[in-house]
């Protein structure tokens, strides 16, 4: 399946997860705010690169994006959240009615991106297996704050078997641009994660005899927004991505 053709799907209505859809193309996140913010959204993503890596940005009102032809932003995903004060209001499959003129949308890196390269090289991923999105949680590590913005890191959680860390660390530091390499290997206690079957966003998985490894994520940009009170936003609802029209390997480096 190509993005195109997941979209049209998402387009017509269907809500579902998109770990597995259009393997081979891009995944992103998405966050839309006002334009009043869009500055200070943009200094936070360039001071947190690791968690909020920038692939494209919209004009302000504008719902298509140059990584994905015909696509339009506010209809094209599975599922949004809305946010008000910091809050999540509402999960829709349409954005079109929230939508404004004056949103500026961010379509940022996800770490989906290097996750084909991963299945290649033999590296299993249990949320794949499980049929499942990611755990992701907020850790403590404090984001660098730019204007209105600041929050906690998110990041999402992979369980790698001990004689395949070694070779996930290499292959997803080819991704810079979609997260790169992990933030993390081992302890969740490190993170101040006390229990890796009570994720803050996505589903527990099975964790057994492999090692916990953890990866900065988009998500840090809906820690934000809670963090700031930010008084609208629309954003994708997490594992509920953005397909484009990009080739993984276009990331690679």
């Amino acid at each position: 399946m190509t993005g195109a053709q997941a979209r049209a799907r998402f387009r017509e209505g269907l809500r579902v997860p998109t770990v597995d859809w259009a393997s081979r193309y891009t995944q992103t996140n998405l966050i839309a705010v006002p334009q009043e913010h869009a500055y200070d959204l943009l200094l936070f993503a360039q001071r947190n690169p690791k968690a909020c890596p920038v692939l494209d940005v919209t004009d302000p009102g504008s719902t298509t994006t140059a990584l994905a032809e015909g696509a339009d932003v506010s209809t094209d995903l599975p599922a949004y959240f809305i946010w008000r004060d910091g809050v999540m209001v509402d999960e829709v499959t349409d954005a079109r009615p929230y939508w404004r003129d004056d949103l500026v949308t961010f379509l940022i890196g996800c770490s989906y991106t290097f996750e084909r390269a991963l299945l290649d090289a033999g590296v299993p991923l249990r949320h794949h297996e499980e049929g499942v999105t990611d755990p992701m949680f907020m850790v403590n590590r404090p984001c660098r704050p730019a204007g209105r913005f600041s929050g906690p890191l998110v990041v999402g959680m992979r369980p790698i078997p001990p004689d395949l860390v070694a070779t996930a660390i290499q292959i997803t530091a080819r991704y810079p641009s979609v997260h790169g390499g992990p933030v993390h290997v081992g302890d969740p206690a490190a993170l101040g994660i006390q229990d890796l079957s009570k994720p803050d966003f996505g589903d527990a998985v099975k964790v057994g005899d492999d090692i916990p490894v953890f990866w900065a994520c988009g998500v840090t940009t809906q820690a934000a927004l809670m963090a700031s009170r930010l008084e609208f936003a629309i954003t994708h609802s997490p594992g509920y991505m953005f397909i484009t029209d990009v080739p993984d390997t276009a990331y690679a480096v």
